[in-house]
């Protein structure tokens, strides 16, 4: 074991890099059973670590079966190691660029130290504090106890479902709580939407570029996916208007406001043109605006021309609040919503009560408004230093954002994004190509990046190091 071993700059702690260390030379048969382990002494010194950090290590590894003492001759790996793990035994194989590659990159990878390309604020841009506070007083509450126990209520937290209401209303979408369902994310929900009103063999219409995982998840329901370009004021209506008369699909899935990945927005004009395409078809509409909280703009949203009739709108806090704190709505015809009830209690029983009593309890005091104050002016800040920055990289961004997290940016000629992706991960750099936005490969030439995890300057200086390689190479 070396000092290479061990990454200072990573954000996980040096206690868990060290039992991880000792699993994967497990997993790669590096230690066999019964092998004795350095002693606390020599860990410490090969790692350039504290020897109590090893203590902590060792003492981890033993609770849980990996490796024993033996009083006054050390540790020795256990009788029954993990099974074999190809892939630890040599490099990472290549994994083809598909709608999942992107979130395993960010999520998986033990080399990424910055993630320009996920779909997330930084941890540190999070209201922890309030956090803390609101599960502190659930837990004094008496009245709380079945919140940390029970079932939720299977259409979620009446209260809850008042505020959304209210909220909704202030966007112009008319929902009393009666039509809405509350979910445990916005992935879920719109799970739950497919579920309920697609059939295998359907098809189905998406902006082309459009969130990656819709791609995946209407894989997962076996229909068929027809992409619409989308430009800066919503989808092609042309190419609309052809995809609904040729393939007659059932569905449309889109972004009103802060599209994912271009960050543009939807105009008045285009959303009338689509909702009547839309009756004309015999059309329904999923709304995804889990990034409604960032739009400072408010774009128009189809839910609010339309009335809820076509339309099902779909919103999370997972974005804004805590990816730990699930909770997510559906925004519906109120006849739909008892049978998506029912839905709901087959495939999951029903959604977190303790989440959502807590994100009522930051709604109501005022901490979920002042944080989401705080979050729009950094964002706002960012999306200018990196649209400049991306510029002098020689990277052209789509559009000027008028708000959200995400820039979508031309890669310089004969660039691939896959390509720079793929070179990226060597050092790193969790980027976020097109191909995985788009069906048809119409976006190779794009990344997508967030601007809340590109404020350090090493982002770009890593960047930049990986398009000369990728450009030497060709």
């Amino acid at each position: 074991m070396h000092l290479s071993d061990i990454d200072r700059r990573s954000a996980v702690p040096l206690v868990e890099q060290v039992v991880a260390l000792v699993h994967r030379r497990m997993a790669q048969r590096q230690l066999a059973p019964g092998a004795r382990l350095p002693s606390i002494r020599a860990l410490a010194e090969s790692l350039s670590i504290s020897r109590s950090t090893v203590v902590d290590a060792y003492d981890r590894l033993v609770s849980e079966g990996a490796i024993h003492s033996r009083p006054g001759a050390g540790f020795f790996v256990g009788d029954r190691l993990p099974p074999l793990s190809l892939a630890e035994l040599g490099p990472p194989r290549a994994r083809e660029v598909d709608p999942l590659w992107l979130t395993r990159q960010a999520l998986e990878s033990d080399q990424a130290r910055w993630r320009p390309g996920c779909g997330w604020l930084p941890a540190e841009w999070m209201p922890h504090d309030d956090i803390r506070r609101g599960l502190r007083q659930l837990a004094r509450r008496s009245c709380a106890l079945p919140t940390l126990t029970d079932y939720a209520p299977p259409q979620g937290l009446g209260a809850l479902r008042q505020v959304l209401s209210r909220r909704l209303a202030e966007r112009g979408v008319e929902a009393s709580p009666q039509q809405i369902m509350l979910a445990e994310s916005g992935t879920q929900a719109i799970d739950l939407l497919c579920r309920f009103l697609l059939e295998p063999g359907d098809c189905v219409v998406v902006d082309d570029p459009c969130y990656f995982n819709f791609h995946a998840m209407l894989r997962a329901h076996r229909v068929t996916v027809i992409g619409v370009p989308f430009t800066p004021s919503g989808p092609d209506l042309v190419h609309l208007g052809h995809a609904l008369e040729q393939h007659r699909p059932r569905l449309y899935i889109t972004n009103s406001g802060l599209h994912n990945p271009t960050g543009a927005g939807l105009t008045l004009a285009v959303a009338h043109r689509v909702l009547r395409l839309a009756e004309q078809h015999d059309l329904l509409i999923i709304e995804d605006d889990i990034f409604a909280d960032f739009d400072i703009q408010q774009a128009p949203r189809l839910a609010a021309l339309d009335g809820l009739d076509r339309v099902l709108q779909v919103g999370s806090f997972s974005k804004t609040l805590s990816a730990s704190v699930r909770c997510g709505y559906i925004a519906a015809r109120g006849e739909w919503i008892e049978e998506l009830v029912d839905l709901k209690l087959a495939t999951s029983f029903g959604a977190s009560a303790l989440s959502a009593e807590l994100v009522l309890q930051l709604v109501r005091e005022g901490a979920y408004r002042r944080h989401l104050n705080l979050l729009r002016a950094r964002l706002g800040d960012a999306m200018g230093r990196v649209n400049l920055r991306l510029r002098s990289s020689g990277l052209e961004p789509w559009i000027e954002p008028a708000g959200g997290m995400f820039v979508w940016a031309s890669l310089p000629s004969g660039l691939l994004a896959k390509e720079v992706a793929r070179e990226a991960l060597n050092v790193g750099l969790v980027l976020a190509p097109g191909e995985v936005f788009s069906a048809d490969g119409k976006a190779s030439r794009y990344l997508r990046f967030n601007v809340a995890q590109c404020t350090s300057a090493e982002v770009f200086d890593l960047l930049d190091s990986t398009l000369e390689r990728v450009a030497g190479q060709q």
